[in-house]
């Protein structure tokens, strides 16, 4: 691979192949490095596929609610009352609002796993010094190495 990849950076410095070609080149040498190489975490049942959702703490719900619907189209999926949670997309969840302090800080952002299976995802997290808590509505919840909050739900 590191072959293909001076020879792309070799052919831009010449001028045989545009900034846009490169990127491109390497995007796609990116993208089948990724699909050929699978790491512990995919061999044992834990493959992120996507961002699922992104949590935002507010202190206003009513003024978060009107902008996302106004700005991005979206819609209320869910609510949890008691817990002064919202749940915004077209669908799915995109964003969830949370009336929580402080305000204005992404609570968590959740990742979605390929053929999730809580038992073998908490088995193999914990082996890897993780701690994995439950969550209100699904899947469960680890810090990263700066404190943040990682929900992990099925994709």
């Amino acid at each position: 691979m590191e072959a293909m990849i001076a020879n792309l950076v070799s052919r831009f410095e010449k001028g045989s192949l545009t900034r846009r070609e490169l990127v491109q080149g390497l995007a796609t040498l990116a993208a089948a490095g990724a699909t050929a190489s699978t790491s512990p975490a995919q061999e044992a049942g834990i493959k992120g596929v996507k961002i699922d959702h992104i949590s935002i703490q507010v202190s206003d719900l009513p003024r978060s609610i009107a902008f996302y619907q106004k700005m991005f189209g979206l819609t209320v999926v869910s609510e949890d009352k008691p817990n002064e949670i919202v749940r915004l997309g077209i669908g799915k969840t995109l964003v969830s609002l949370h009336h929580k302090s402080p305000t204005g800080v992404v609570d968590h952002f959740a990742i979605g796993v390929e053929k999730f299976d809580k038992d073998i995802v908490t088995r193999e997290l914990k082996a890897r010094g993780a701690n994995p808590e439950q969550d209100i509505d699904a899947g469960f919840h680890i810090k990263d190495p700066q404190g943040i909050g990682v929900q992990i739900v099925g994709a």
